[in-house]
């Protein structure tokens, strides 16, 4: 038995429906910035039922979700003795929860391109990381780095969905929310050191001036530090984009004392954007009820 699972190696599928959600198609093996970095998408369509506007501006705001360990999709966690037992938190079932939480926007989950030991979610398609999908954060590249591999899988994904508007050039009214859960917040931590040379580019800057929120949810890995960003110089670019910052923690990360670092770096991110002029929302949930990580998922439910 293999000890990883490699999904880069898929080959590339037309849209399907999954389950009995009719709005729900999973995309293999869409290509990224370069075609040979794959990623497995869901993408919830918005309800065209929906009071709101109509045509491409509908089309134009979306939501993109990067997991966390363990979860995956529904028969690939139900198949794992570990992954079973929280199946209410697969992929699908998360993309229909956000599909609630975000009713007027198209609902992205991007599947992480490697899960060591069908455990440990790996986005080294977004970041340099370890088989444990520990990061090394690096700065803005013009070849590599998680604002290029999202617009792509973006654009490729609209593409094979037939949404109106894919992201050749970024169109006017795009809007775009990115949430990270647990391990999936590595994505989100390496956007933020990016942003400088990334609003820089002009070939890149009207895509990164679109995202209007990006959602902390609990993040942590596995690696000594860094969990959250704490270079003044790197916040400072964060605090200055106007993007509204939101972290939901919960006492399973930030109250563990055999991690103390990462409730440490947790205060330290929201205390220096606070510093440097920023207003971001800071929500502690079940902070009278022990770590668990039952509660750890809940966060998805409850932010």
């Amino acid at each position: 038995m293999k000890a990883s699972t490699d999904f880069s190696g898929l080959v590339a599928s037309a849209p399907r429906d999954v389950g009995s959600h009719s709005s729900l198609q999973r995309l293999l093996a869409v290509p990224g910035h370069v075609p040979s970095k794959t990623n497995d998408l869901l993408l919830l369509l918005r309800p065209h039922g929906d009071p709101g506007a109509a045509g491409e501006e509908r089309d134009s705001r979306h939501v993109v979700f990067f997991h966390g360990d363990i979860q995956n999709f529904h028969e690939d966690m139900a198949m794992q003795p570990e992954g079973a037992q929280w199946l209410r938190w697969s992929l699908e079932q998360v993309a229909l929860t956000l599909g609630r939480r975000f009713p007027d926007r198209h609902v992205w989950v991007v599947r992480a391109s490697r899960m060591y030991l069908h455990k440990f979610s790996c986005y080294h398609n977004f970041v340099e990381s370890n088989m444990f999908g520990a990061p090394e954060h690096c700065l803005y590249s013009a070849n590599f780095g998680a604002f290029h591999q999202l617009r792509a899988l973006l654009s490729h994904g609209m593409e094979q969905a037939n949404l109106a508007c894919p992201l050749q050039s970024t169109p006017s009214g795009f809007s775009l929310m990115i949430v990270g859960f647990s391990k999936g917040c590595v994505v989100l931590n390496q956007m933020v050191y990016e942003l400088a040379g990334a609003r820089a580019d002009p070939h890149m800057s009207p895509f990164v001036e679109s995202i209007t929120d990006m959602f902390w949810l609990d993040g942590g890995h596995p690696g000594g530090s860094e969990n959250w960003v704490t270079d003044k110089q790197v916040l400072k670019e964060l605090a200055a984009s106007g993007v509204s910052v939101h972290a939901h923690v919960t006492p399973y990360e930030v109250c563990d004392p055999m991690r103390a670092w990462v409730g440490c770096e947790h205060g330290l991110f929201i205390k220096t954007l606070e510093e440097l002029g920023a207003c971001p929302s800071n929500k502690l949930h079940f902070e009278d009820e022990p770590p668990s990580i039952h509660n750890h998922f809940k966060v998805i439910q409850e932010f």
